[in-house]
Order: structure tokens, then C-alpha cells, then sequence
């Protein structure tokens, strides 16, 4: 369960993207009974400036400052008015924000990036803020887009693959499905031999006993989960096809996707794993990113 002193952190930057993100964060906070702690970040661009650039950037300085308290009045005014009873804090820091929500994140059980709909250069954006977030951070990340500004009756989809990563956003999917009344849609996708342990392959060689393999490992994990969350609504769906696709397909009429930041097959020392990066970029609900042993529910 959520320890209800661990706060949600939101970051947020004017944007309208990032002013939905963060009254959806309210409610989740609100479900949760935690906190919020919305921030606001500038960077720091150092002092070595003449007389002159000191005073126009100066000047920089205090309009960014005054426009940070705008926004933060602004987003707690509305999440307020979601919510009155919910605790809200807001800071603005003078240094990078994926800085700050990385170091956020390690007293928080969620933090929430807004991201606007991804082009090619957005995808640039993206993975300078929400990946390095997500790669570094100690809690789930969602990178949240479409218009809720709530949790709704909708579908959780989360995939799992056997990975740590997985099993650790298999958790966060059911307490989350909890938290939200919603159903839970678990997908697992297995490729021929590939998706087997080593061990196993050599004694199958039909395509019914692969898929029964893969579907014995997933009721498995399910299995050590289910006690605790008897009120979920589950369906499970292990296809031949790749994770990615199905996730995408499964999250049609979904209201957020749950990846592990690394499948199984990701190498040593990388960063997102191919099926994350591919449904946090084509994804049009928000995706909820957990790497192994994070999270603080």
C-alpha cells in the first residue's frame, strides 16, 4: 500500500500539457491520500557575466522567477480547486529540472512529466527531460499526455516480459488498478525459442507448448500478486507478436500503459529498452516507466 507521507512529485513549465498533467497528478495524490509536491525549474547559468550582461540578466532572472511563482500559483489554484483537501506544496528551483525530479525522486512514489503529442524533434526534448528522468529516478515515471485530467473506469495495460523491471511494473500496475477501480490488462508476447529460458527450449518444440510455457510463467507472477489485490479485474493476453505492437493495441481504449524501463533482452549499460522507447513515443495515453526495485508503495 501507498505510505501516505511519500508525496507525488509534478513538474511543470507553463505548458498546457504540463497544467493537465498536473491536476491528473492531483488526483492521484488525492486516491492516494499523499501529498503533492508541485515544482518548476529554471537553470542556473552561472555568474561570469560584465556589468552589462549582469544587469539584463538580472533582469532574466527575476522575470523567469516571477513568471515560476505565476505557474505555480496557477497550477495549485486549479489542483486546489480539484480538491481542497488535498496537501499541496510548490517550489522552483534555479538548476535543470531533470535534475531536481531525479533528486525528487527518491522521496517520492511517483513523479509526473507532462509531454506534449511527439514529433521528431520532440522526441529530441524528450530525451533530455522525460528518459533521463526515467533512467535515474527512484520511483515510477509517467510521462503523461491525452486530455484526463483524472483517473477514470478505463483499462490499465502493463506489459511484463520476465524481466526485473517488468515484475516490478507488474506491481505498480495492480496498485495502481486498485487505487483507480479500473481493470488490469496484462500482455505478454513471445518470439519462437528466443522467449524461453535456456534450460526449457531444447524440450519444446511446438508452438502450443511454447505458448504454455509463457503462459504458466505469467500466471506465476500474477499468482504472487493477486492476494493482495482481490479487487482488480484481471485479463491476461500472451500472443506471438512483438511487445511493443501489442502494447500499442491493447492501450487503444486504455487509460495508461505500465513498462519496465529495461526488458529482458535490453544490454548492460543501456538506457530504455526498444519496446519502452517505442510505446512511450507512439503511445497516446500516458506511460508509466518503473525500473527494477523502485517505488516506494
Amino acid at each position: 500500500m501507498f505510505d501516505k507521507a511519500v508525496p507525488v512529485v509534478v513538474g511543470v513549465d507553463g505548458s498546457p500539457s504540463a497544467f493537465k498533467a498536473a491536476r491528473w497528478a492531483g488526483a492521484v495524490a488525492d486516491a492516494a491520500g499523499s501529498p503533492l509536491h508541485v515544482v518548476h525549474a529554471e537553470p542556473d547559468f552561472g555568474h561570469n557575466w560584465s556589468d552589462a550582461g549582469a544587469a539584463i540578466r538580472a533582469a532574466e532572472i527575476t522575470e523567469q522567477r516571477d513568471s515560476a511563482t505565476a505557474i505555480l500559483k496557477g497550477v495549485e489554484d486549479a489542483v486546489r480547486a480539484d480538491f481542497g483537501e488535498l496537501t499541496i506544496t510548490a517550489d522552483d528551483f534555479a538548476e535543470p529540472v531533470k535534475d531536481v525530479l531525479i533528486r525528487l525522486s527518491r522521496l517520492a512514489w511517483l513523479v509526473v512529466l507532462g509531454c506534449d503529442e511527439l514529433t521528431p524533434a520532440g522526441a529530441l526534448l524528450l530525451g533530455s527531460t522525460t528518459l533521463a528522468v526515467a533512467n535515474r529516478a527512484m520511483c515510477a515515471v509517467v510521462a503523461w499526455r491525452g486530455d484526463a485530467t483524472s483517473p477514470t473506469q478505463q483499462p490499465l495495460v502493463v506489459g511484463v516480459d520476465g524481466s526485473p523491471s517488468s515484475g516490478t511494473a507488474l506491481a505498480q500496475a495492480f496498485e495502481l488498478a486498485s487505487l483507480f477501480g479500473a481493470p488490469l490488462r496484462i500482455v505478454h508476447c513471445w518470439s519462437g525459442l528466443a522467449a524461453l529460458d535456456e534450460a526449457i527450449a531444447p524440450f519444446l518444440t511446438h508452438g502450443s507448448q511454447l505458448e504454455a510455457a509463457e503462459r504458466q510463467a505469467v500466471s506465476e507472477a500474477v499468482a504472487v500478486l493477486r492476494p493482495r489485490y482481490p479487487d482488480v479485474r484481471v485479463s491476461t493476453f500472451v500472443e506471438p507478436n512483438s511487445p511493443g505492437r501489442a502494447l500499442l493495441a491493447h492501450s487503444a481504449d486504455a487509460q495508461l500503459v505500465v513498462v519496465g524501463n529495461r526488458g529482458r533482452n535490453a544490454l548492460a549499460g543501456t538506457l530504455l529498452g526498444s519496446t519502452s522507447l517505442n510505446v512511450l513515443h507512439h503511445a497516446n495515453v500516458p506511460v508509466v516507466l518503473c525500473r527494477d526495485g523502485n517505488g516506494h508503495g
